[in-house]
């Protein structure tokens, strides 16, 4: 099936989600200021070099540019670029149900814009949809902890080497943190468990209140930022 706008079974973390049982569709922008325009409004400078934009097919020239081209029409024309996510999210769930899947969509692959404000009817449109996403904007979070979020819509705070502090408040709301590790990962960090978020992307069926270990990967693997968990 063609997408315009999603990027489905494209990487191999959520070609894994299909072992759990779900068809996952991530729609990657152009992070930080890459397009002109600012997604990630609580970006540290350690997650800004470590990006993911610099990691897998994000590193080729040409999927920059088309990442550049997505943001830039959302940003110049939210409501064609909202009426052309909507097909490709129906395309999706076409798919999933052909293949007896669940779909799953995750809007921020490569950045952090509040969808829950600023496209709820996308949540509305799709109530039998599960999204989710990582985010580093503390109110965002917080008003999920609070339940203050569409009811399929999960959150993951984001740790960096600047925010410490804030991830402490989500782990006391219940919420959960996801932190890069630079080598295996510990069965724990700081009294609370770590588990895996390199076996697949479905951050929507991990436990409550755990930090999720993730991998260095790209530029992320020489951090000397902090943003990095030396393990």
């Amino acid at each position: 099936m063609k997408y315009n706008l999603l990027s489905v079974g494209a990487d191999a973390k959520t070609k894994k989600g299909v072992n759990s049982g779900y068809l996952t569709g991530i729609l990657y922008l152009a992070p930080a200021m890459e397009s002109g325009f600012e997604v990630c409004p609580s970006r540290s400078a350690g997650c800004t070099t470590a990006c993911l934009f610099t990691a897998g097919h994000g590193a080729y020239p040409k999927v920059k540019e088309a990442r550049i081209r997505k943001t830039q029409f959302l940003m110049k024309n939210r409501a064609d670029f909202l009426s052309v996510l909507k097909s490709d999210i129906a395309i999706l769930v076409i798919e999933a149900n052909n293949k007896g899947l669940k779909p799953c969509v995750r809007l921020n692959g490569t950045s952090d814009l509040g969808w829950e404000s600023m496209a709820k009817e996308i949540m509305e449109a799709f109530p039998d949809v599960q999204f989710y996403d990582y985010t580093k904007v503390l109110t965002r979070m917080l008003r999920y902890c609070d339940g203050k979020f569409p009811a399929n819509y999960h959150l993951t705070f984001s740790r960096s080497e600047s925010n410490w502090d804030d991830c402490i408040k989500v782990l006391a709301k219940g919420g959960n943190v996801a932190a890069v590790f630079s080598k295996d990962l510990p069965g724990d960090h700081i009294g609370y468990t770590v588990v895996d978020g390199d076996v697949n992307d479905l951050r929507f069926n991990d436990p409550r209140n755990v930090i999720v270990g993730l991998k260095a990967k790209g530029k992320a693997r020489k951090d000397d930022s902090g943003f990095v968990i030396l393990a």
